[in-house]
């Protein structure tokens, strides 16, 4: 008797840890779709910056350039 029971207790713990198994399983879905879509956020945004960066140097380019200021030797 006392052997079945010990069986029954690892048959137990066995489908505890499929269960367990079952839900890691599910989280690592989640959040690899979660980092799958974080980079491509990323990418977008670090192509916005880029595109921003080049508008602001072409806007800086076609600035005049300021005169020197002569300082008075007196």
């Amino acid at each position: 008797m006392a052997n079945q029971n010990h069986i029954d207790q690892i048959t137990e713990r066995v489908e505890r840890l499929l269960v367990r198994y079952a839900e890691l399983q599910r989280t690592n879905v989640l959040l690899t779709n979660q980092v799958e879509s974080l980079t491509q956020e990323r990418d977008t945004l670090k192509s916005r910056l880029s595109a921003a960066r080049a508008r602001v140097d072409a806007l800086l380019d076609r600035l005049p350039q300021a005169p020197a200021v002569q300082k008075d030797p007196s």
